[in-house]
């Protein structure tokens, strides 16, 4: 199969509209959280979030032929640990401020880079551990002021918890694509999977009670859902048009969307512990990604 042109221009264009839709995503999960059981969410995003993937799977003749599978229980594992992080990652929103949760997310990379040495053997190197040291200090930035003493905000601090979880399993998550992509499945496969499993992890949860949402909250439910979708797509294409290290920079205008959200949704002034830790745990994304090879990679 012959590989697309690279078109940069029309990669960083994408990567940027992937990032705002993961914003409008969190955005959505944020406004709705209140009213909304956990579990129905992660539900609609997922139901939903199928709708423009499945259209995109047609468009691109890999429905049915692209969902075939040599590795179903790699498929379940790495959807297990999406649809995990999908529940964390929406109840840490619920507790903390949009550009928090999303900063945490940047954990993300430094933790992968640990995990593609210990399940793929992959290299350690220097720029690596550098990484991973400035991705902790961050952290501990958040966390400090929640453990030095004064008020303790119990919710902030469950959050912020939340939100480290949120950053190990999306790299587990990762880390298994990056295993599922070098055996040779399908990013529509993969993507698919995933969503699928998602899907029937919230709809597990009914059982618990579910509510019945609002015009409004309905509304919401659905974005959320469209947003992710589309984001994955727009992800999806972006890397085909342009090569990762090109991209890498690009993803942390997502931040500027979050703490937009903050500020003009949601009325939260940004914290002194966010403004130490934004460079740390940015600076420890950016040494991770120096370690990305040029070359492609897939993202679902």
């Amino acid at each position: 199969m012959n590989e697309p042109a690279l078109h940069p221009q029309r990669g960083i264009a994408l990567r940027l509209l992937s990032g705002l839709l993961f914003a409008g995503m969190a955005i959505t999960v944020k406004l709705v959280s209140g009213a909304v059981p956990l579990g129905e969410i992660v539900f609609f995003r997922s139901v939903f979030a199928m709708i423009p993937l499945v259209i995109f799977l047609r468009l691109r003749g890999e429905l049915p032929a692209g969902l075939r599978t040599s590795r179903p229980w790699g498929h379940m594992l790495r959807s297990g640990f999406g649809a995990a992080a999908m529940f964390t990652s929406f109840a840490a929103v619920a507790r903390l401020p949009v550009a928090e949760a999303t900063l945490i997310g940047y954990l993300s990379p430094v933790l992968t880079a640990i995990f593609g040495v210990l399940l793929l053997g992959e290299r350690a190197t220097v720029f690596r551990a550098g990484g991973i040291a400035l991705g902790l200090a961050g952290v501990a930035a958040l966390v400090g002021p929640q453990l030095g003493g004064g008020a303790l905000d119990l919710q902030h601090l469950v959050g912020l918890g939340l939100g480290v979880a949120t950053a190990v399993l999306t790299s587990l998550a990762l880390a298994m694509t990056r295993s599922l992509a070098k055996s040779g499945e399908s990013p529509g496969a993969i993507a698919f999977y995933f969503a699928l499993c998602s899907a029937l992890a919230g709809l597990a949860t009914a059982v618990g009670g579910w509510t019945m949402p609002g015009g409004q909250a309905l509304a919401l439910l659905v974005l959320a859902g469209l947003f992710g979708g589309f984001a994955h797509i727009a992800l999806t294409l972006a890397f085909r048009y342009a090569e990762a290290s090109r991209l890498a920079p690009f993803e942390y205008v997502a931040l500027i969307w979050a703490v937009l959200a903050d500020m003009l949704i949601f009325g939260l002034p940004l914290a002194p512990a966010f403004l130490v830790a934004l460079p740390l745990l940015l600076g420890g994304a950016a040494l991770a990604a120096l370690e990305r090879s040029p070359a492609r990679q897939v993202r679902a």
